[in-house]
């Protein structure tokens, strides 16, 4: 694990070389992110730091990577940020960056980051976005909260389907360990009143949009050509 770090490490800092002797460093976009957290497998365990959960979870160990973005001249050096960006964003984005629209005739999931990220704007584009394991939604991240509908803490557990959503403040639990209810006081009555609505709305909207687009189906031959 720690030889695939210092090869990893040594090879990003080639590209990074190769750019900066091409003299294109001031017109290069670079990403470094990571589609999900760390693995929980043995052979392949790391540390989710602060966070609970590892790969295969809802929980935020498995969702908050990092996103590093370099941009001399266009994106401010040393930003730091919480906002909720996903992956699906980063089409969009780099579309906007070379000034292409996204095709019309589907639907995309993404939405374009360049605001937030060259700070035109203090806020991410998007509020949430939909947690799926495999074919099941296991969790809706809705701004500065978490709702669960599905228990799952570790890839080895057998999920447990809640009988009712379980809702979590990631500010006041960054772990998800203790679960809003009614009865923890008038702030959690008043957050579960609030936050729930919101995220079944958001969640209805997401499933309207399945029935009116499936998901594309494995082995669908290219270009794909959408059914509406």
């Amino acid at each position: 694990w720690a030889d695939v770090l210092a090869e990893l490490d040594y090879r990003a800092g080639q590209v990074l070389d190769a750019i900066d002797e091409l003299g294109l460093r001031e017109d290069t976009l670079v990403i470094w992110m990571s589609e999900n957290g760390p693995e929980e497998a043995p052979d392949w365990f790391g540390t989710s730091g602060y966070w609970r959960g590892h790969y295969f979870t809802a929980l935020e160990g498995s969702l908050r990577t990092p996103f590093l973005v370099r941009w001399p001249g266009r994106i401010p050096e040393g930003q730091k940020s919480d906002a909720i960006v996903h992956i699906t964003d980063v089409m969009p984005t780099l579309a906007d960056v070379a000034g292409f629209d996204m095709p019309a005739d589907r639907m995309i999931d993404g939405v374009s980051q360049l605001p937030l990220l060259t700070g035109r704007s203090g806020e991410s584009a998007r509020e949430g976005f939909v947690v799926y394991n495999g074919d099941e939604m296991f969790a809706y991240k809705w701004r500065n909260f978490k709702v669960h509908f599905v228990k799952l803490d570790s890839m080895f557990d057998a999920p447990v389907r809640y009988n009712f959503p379980r809702v979590h403040n990631l500010l006041r639990d960054p772990k998800e360990l203790h679960g809003i209810s009614g009865g923890n006081g008038e702030t959690g009555a008043q957050n579960l009143t609030w936050v729930l609505p919101a995220v079944t709305a958001e969640v209805l909207r997401f499933q309207t949009s399945l029935q009116e687009e499936p998901p594309i189906k494995l082995g669908t031959p290219e270009p794909y050509v959408p059914s509406r």
